[in-house]
């Protein structure tokens, strides 16, 4: 079992910067992938990012040069640096870890980021 708690979500103008992060308790196998996940209303869930335990990093194209993840081996925590925040970068963020080569995995509750225009 898995636990992952999110924090850093709200309100922020376009432009502007927040940084989310994403603690992780419970069983966890040294080598995992940790990634953030957003869905705005009407949508799909997206992948925004993603970071194995050894630091390769992935980024949708929407995001790339604007956010950051990193993480905390020691204290199981992800994190998520957004600059240059768009009213389209909306929506509710979502942490995920999970076990390679399974997919699915544990999630958190959500954190929601709003940027006005």
């Amino acid at each position: 079992q898995v636990q992952l708690v999110e924090s850093g979500g709200g309100l922020v103008q376009a432009g502007g910067a927040l940084r989310l992060s994403c603690a992780a308790s419970g069983s966890i196998f040294r080598f995992n992938v940790m990634a953030w996940y957003r869905q705005a209303p009407g949508k799909q869930r997206e992948l925004v990012a993603s970071i194995n335990s050894v630091g390769t990093t992935n980024y949708a194209d929407s995001v790339k040069g604007r956010f950051t993840i990193s993480r905390d081996n020691a204290k199981n925590t992800v994190y998520l640096q957004m600059n240059s925040l768009k009213p389209e970068d909306t929506a509710a963020y979502y942490c995920n870890l999970r076990f390679p080569p399974t997919s699915g995995g544990s999630w958190g509750q959500g954190t929601q980021v709003t940027v006005s225009s």
